[in-house]
């Protein structure tokens, strides 16, 4: 099976599918943590994506197109995986559906997390991550903002140029203009299923798994 997370920057894309990913042993392809590791390691891709992000603007379909083709693997497509940040255009999800189609992947289901905008841009310019081990903190949860809680790294946290505040403004702009139309290019190919975003973290990993036991991609039992 697949799962497409779709949702605004900021809802818990990221920290749902590390949890799906773990549960049910899905990989985790997340596009956002693609593009950084390759600005970080200064590679082609990343020298393109770099500025392009730290503007806020989305990178070029056909960039994220083809880290697409190549992240998905015979052995995700068997065993299964997690979209995480993609497709953001209509016509990155036309070109998804077209290599679906072409690798005969099926079984998929689109859910997605909602959140009011202004919730969000409050979490967003809050939340730090760390450079070691990728993973998200609130500054509002954490006792210490300069070490990692997850991996231990020290002064390890930072705030990302693309969760700056005049920069997530401009990323829910694009958002409503560019991406949300996405979702009723869905609506129309794939089972689609809204999950309020701003419940706990334990609360949306709960109902996503229960739509994903409605759509039958688990077992009941699960």
């Amino acid at each position: 099976m697949f799962v497409i997370l779709f949702g605004a920057p900021g809802v818990g894309k990221g920290t749902q599918a590390k949890i799906l990913s773990t549960k049910f042993n899905l990989r985790h392809i997340s596009t956002g943590d693609i593009l950084r590791e390759a600005v970080k390691k200064g590679t082609v891709l990343g020298i393109k994506a770099s500025e392009i992000m730290k503007s806020g603007q989305l990178v070029p379909d056909d960039i994220m197109i083809g880290i697409i083709n190549e992240s998905i693997s015979d052995r995700d497509i068997e065993t299964g995986f997690i979209l995480d940040g993609f497709p953001r255009t209509v016509s990155q999800a036309e070109a998804l559906e077209s290599f679906f189609t072409e690798r005969n992947i099926t079984g998929g289901v689109i859910i997605v997390l909602e959140a009011n905008e202004d919730a969000l841009i409050q979490r967003i310019t809050h939340r730090v991550a760390c450079k070691e081990c990728n993973s998200i903190f609130n500054t509002d949860l954490l006792n210490d903002v300069n070490n990692c809680p997850e991996c231990g790294a020290v002064k390890s946290l930072y705030q990302r140029q693309d969760d700056k505040e005049e920069i997530i403004n401009n990323r829910m702009e694009i958002f409503r203009e560019t991406t949300l139309p996405v979702l009723s290019y869905y609506n129309e190919q794939r089972p689609v299923c809204k999950i309020n975003g701003l419940q706990t973290i334990e609360k949306v990993a709960e109902d996503i798994i229960t739509a994903l036991k409605d759509a039958k991609l688990i077992p009941a039992t699960v």
